[in-house]
C-alpha cells in the first residue's frame, strides 16, 4: 500500500519516520506509554500471525494468544516475574482447552502454533518494558541501552541494504530469503556495531560492552528477519500484512526486534548491570 502523491521510497521513509517518531517517543517516556505502544503493535502483529498460520491450513486461536498476551503484559508492566512461569503454564492448558472443546483439525499442530503466538508476538517482544525500566548505580536505567538496540537494528537493516546492493554474491539464506547475502550481513553487521560504539560512547558504556551489545542486536536482528521470511514462505505469503505504508504490516516491521529484545534484555541483566552470573561462573572454578 503506497500513500496517494508519493512513490514507494517517499511512502516507506514517510511511514518509517512517523513510526519512528511515535516509538521513541513512547521509549523515552516509559511507563504506561510504552506499554500502551507494546499493546499496539502486539495486537495487530498477532492479528498477522493468525491470518498468515491461516494461510497454511492451521488455526491457532486468536482470542487465547490476546488473553494470554494481556495476562503477561499485566505481570512484566508490574515487574512480577515470579508469576510469569505460573501464566505460561495456565496460558499452554488454555490452549489445549481451546482445541480439546472448540478446535479443529489439525489439533496438534493448533495448539502448537496457539503457544508459539503468544510467546513470539507476544512475550518476547515485552521484554522491552523490563530492559527500558532496568536500573542500577552506574547506569541509571536502561534506556540508553533501548536506543543502542534500536540504533544497532536500524543501521544493521541499512548497512544489509547498501552492502548486499553494492557488493552481494552470496547467498546467505537462499531458502528462505534469496535476496539476502552474506556480504550484506557482514556490511549490517559492521554498521550495527559501529552504532553501538557512537551511542555507548554517549552513555557512558565501555567500549567492549558496546560491541558486544551490537553484535547481539544485528545477529538477533538478522535472526529474527530470516525466522519472519521462513514462516511467510512455508504459508505462502508475501507479507504479514498492508497496515503500514511502504513497509507492509506490523510484523514485516518488528521481526528484527522480536527476538532480539529479550536477548539484549538478559545480556544486560545478566552481564551489564550485575555481575552475579560470572561470579557464579567463576566460583564453580
Amino acid at each position: 500500500m503506497e500513500i496517494k502523491g508519493l512513490n514507494k521510497n517517499a511512502t516507506r521513509m514517510l511511514t518509517g519516520f512517523v513510526m519512528g517518531t511515535i516509538a521513541m517517543s513512547c521509549i523515552i517516556l516509559g511507563g504506561v506509554a510504552l506499554l500502551v505502544l507494546l499493546g499496539f503493535v502486539i495486537y495487530f502483529a498477532s492479528k498477522e500471525y493468525v491470518k498468515i498460520l491461516e494461510h497454511k491450513g492451521f488455526y491457532p486461536s486468536l482470542k487465547i494468544i490476546l488473553a494470554s498476551e494481556a495476562i503477561l503484559a499485566l505481570i512484566t508492566f508490574f515487574d512480577r516475574v515470579e508469576y510469569v512461569a505460573l501464566a505460561l503454564t495456565l496460558c499452554t492448558f488454555a490452549s489445549f482447552m481451546w482445541v480439546l472443546f472448540r478446535g479443529r483439525q489439525p489439533y496438534i499442530a493448533n495448539v502448537a502454533t496457539t503457544i508459539l503466538g503468544f510467546v513470539y508476538c507476544g512475550y518476547f517482544p515485552l521484554h522491552l518494558l523490563l530492559l527500558r525500566d532496568m536500573s542500577s548505580a552506574q547506569y541509571h536505567d536502561g534506556l540508553g541501552f533501548v536506543v543502542m538496540m534500536f540504533t544497532s537494528i536500524l543501521l544493521t537493516d541499512v548497512g544489509c541494504y547498501y552492502a548486499g546492493t553494492r557488493f552481494g554474491k552470496h547467498k546467505l539464506a537462499p531458502v528462505v530469503s534469496p535476496n539476502k547475502t552474506i556480504e550484506g550481513s557482514v556490511g549490517g553487521a559492521l554498521s550495527a556495531v559501529v552504532g553501538a560504539l557512537i551511542v555507548g560512547y554517549f552513555i557512558g558504556v565501555e567500549w567492549y560492552i558496546a560491541v558486544l551489545a551490537g553484535l547481539i542486536c544485528t545477529v538477533f536482528a538478522q535472526i529474527g528477519d530470516l525466522c519472519e521470511s521462513l514462516i511467510k514462505r512455508d504459508a505462502g505469503v508475501k507479507d504479514s500484512g498492508n497496515s503500514l505504508p511502504g513497509h507492509g504490516g506490523f510484523l514485516d516491521r518488528s521481526d528484527s526486534f522480536i527476538f532480539t529484545i529479550p536477548i539484549m534484555y538478559y545480556f544486560c541483566k545478566y552481564f551489564v548491570f550485575s555481575s552475579d552470573l560470572i561470579n557464579n561462573i567463576k566460583g564453580l572454578f
